[in-house]
């Protein structure tokens, strides 16, 4: 499992400029079934995801295909981790 933390690079303005887009982006993941959770930071600073899966690169991937850091106006900083304690819920992630 990963954690996917979005540090806005960019005025606010920029990132809402492309806000549409990385919605699109967004419903994406969640359709393909990789993104479990989703939402701004409060400061509004960034926001942050929790997205599933195996491979580092990929979830590196998916990142970089974000418009937001495509456009320059957020970094990423991924961590993952083994969650071997969930909801029941997420039981289906547990490792």
């Amino acid at each position: 499992m990963f954690v996917l933390e979005l540090t806005y690079t960019a005025p606010v303005e920029r990132v809402d400029a492309l806000m549409r887009e990385h919605i699109t982006w967004l419903d994406a993941q969640y359709a393909a079934g990789v993104f479990l959770a989703s939402g701004r930071k409060n400061p509004r600073d960034g926001g942050v995801i929790l997205a599933v899966g195996d491979d580092r690169e990929r979830i590196e991937g998916i990142a970089a295909a974000d418009p937001f850091a495509a456009e320059g106006v957020c970094v990423y900083r991924i961590t993952e981790f083994l969650a071997t304690k969930t909801s029941p819920e997420l039981a289906p992630y547990r490792q």
